[in-house]
């Protein structure tokens, strides 16, 4: 019974015998899959006791049952869900959880992909940074205390736009890091920047409204779009990010309600977004009165030249909303995204976090407060900042060394992955022979709109070590070529 709550209504009024009922309702369970094959059953003493009846009806109840083929003895003198159960005990569909009496709409996302490996796998897919690398004894030492002073009030209900504490931390970093002009107010704190994009998507587009998106883009902010109803407006990226030419055309034709780009570190490209660009950009959007929806998720990892800032700290007509992330900073299961939007838009935001997602999780957002208060996440940034560059160049140096002469890329002046193109190859094939010998990449299809083949790679190295990058592109090497 440690596996098993034996809930049994038996009806001591029905005109059914009791031991009837009870074989009635074990043969369910069995149907039903809560009790499995081969799973000893509870003694007759015990099920008397427990659904209290006469051990008498329980003997009569398990007679019945192995009589039909439900149970069958197993050790001493207890009995067993029969290994092989009636024919007629699973429904025609298969298994109950496999059954559905409705229908449901066609629908296949690419960001199902970014589900976790396989164990044992060496994985390049999502751009993430290594957990090994998070200093989890701070972490803990900062939730505990959060935990002690907060008390109750980290443990109930809680602001909705974020801990007080932690919006006013990320607003001094962005106006001494990043450049923005913004305030403790003009903070939203969210469950990482996914729910950041879905609240925007809820308060800002009306089904039909077309968004540009970037195309190769990341394939979760787009689909997150059409999922609230958006059109979603394909516009090329080339070397010098969003082609905005492309985008201005677009505008000419239609009427596009935003556009959704990662002008630092493009994904999946890795491209800058040119200076030149970046002025056109907010120049079209204070135009055509569009919205510039910036994911800036690497800002913390550019590794050479200047830094280059938002550009939301260079808009001056209130059409930026801004997207950053704490998870590339701590890890990918600790979600803490946050938005700085115009604030007509940011309480639209927090109404649909009302019907959504009601608040975050205020001991966390007090505990990484206290990180930011204390410097220690910008220290921990700035100590994987180093790590994370020196895996860069071991990845670039290994595909240079054991693939260069079937594949090209750029080293990109920051972010946590390389675009690698593979102009000869079918990428697809290779992705399949590479996942038979352990690694696991995205292609270019994954990242296309439309779903068509490009002959490209995405490979996030800050999620494996330097031996763990070189065993990967020896796998890569191996099954280049079928």
């Amino acid at each position: 019974m440690k596996t098993w709550d034996p809930s049994i209504d038996l009806d001591r009024s029905s005109h059914v015998p009791l031991p009837l009922q009870l074989a009635h309702a074990l043969a369910r369970d069995i149907r039903a899959g809560r009790l499995r094959p081969g799973q000893v059953l509870p003694s007759s003493r015990q099920l008397a006791r427990v659904l209290g009846v006469h051990r008498n009806t329980v003997v009569a109840a398990m007679d019945e049952l192995k009589a039909q083929g439900w149970v069958e003895s197993a050790r001493a003198s207890h009995l067993a869900v029969a290994a092989e159960l009636p024919a007629s005990s699973a429904p025609a569909g298969g298994r109950h959880a496999d059954a559905i009496g409705f229908s449901l709409p066609a629908r296949r996302l690419a960001s199902r992909g970014f589900e976790a490996a396989p164990r044992g796998v060496l994985d390049f897919t999502g751009g993430l940074p290594d957990p090994r690398l998070l200093p989890a004894s701070v972490l803990a030492r900062a939730y505990r205390r959060a935990l002690k002073k907060g008390g109750s009030a980290v443990l109930g209900f809680s602001d909705p736009a974020g801990h007080p504490r932690l919006r006013a931390a990320i607003a001094a970093m962005l106006r001494t890091r990043r450049g923005l002009d913004v305030a403790e107010r003009d903070v939203l704190i969210t469950r990482g920047s996914q729910l950041a994009h879905h609240l925007i998507g809820l308060a800002l587009f009306e089904r039909g409204d077309v968004v540009a998106v970037e195309s190769p883009g990341y394939p979760s902010t787009r689909e997150g779009f059409a999922l609230v109803g958006a059109r979603l407006a394909p516009v090329p990226v080339d070397r010098h990010g969003l082609d905005v030419e492309a985008l201005a055309r677009l505008l000419d034709r239609r009427r596009v309600r935003a556009v959704s780009v990662t002008p630092l570190v493009q994904d999946p490209t890795t491209a800058t977004l040119s200076a030149a660009r970046r002025l056109q950009l907010l120049d079209l959007a204070r135009r055509h009165r569009m919205a510039v929806l910036e994911a800036d998720y690497d800002y913390e990892f550019q590794f050479d030249g200047a830094a280059v800032q938002p550009l939301a700290a260079s808009d001056h007509a209130g059409v930026v909303v801004y997207v950053g992330t704490l998870t590339k900073a701590l890890g990918a299961g600790l979600r803490l995204g946050f938005v700085v939007a115009p604030s007509r838009l940011r309480d639209r935001m927090l109404e649909a976090r009302a019907v959504v997602d009601r608040q975050g999780d205020a001991a966390l957002e007090l505990a990484v407060a206290e990180l930011l208060e204390d410097g220690e996440l910008l220290r921990h940034a700035w100590r994987a900042r180093r790590e994370f560059q020196r895996r860069r160049d071991v990845l670039v140096a290994a595909l240079r060394r054991r693939l260069h002469d079937v594949v090209e890329l750029d080293v990109p002046r920051g972010g946590l992955a390389l675009w690698v193109r593979a102009p000869g190859v079918d990428v697809d094939a290779w992705a399949a022979r590479a996942l038979a010998g352990g690694v696991r990449f995205f292609t270019g299809r994954h990242y296309q709109p439309s779903g068509r083949p490009l002959r490209a790679l995405r490979l996030g190295f800050a999620h494996l070590d330097a031996a763990e990058l070189e065993r990967a592109v020896e796998v890569l090497a191996r099954t280049v070529l079928g």
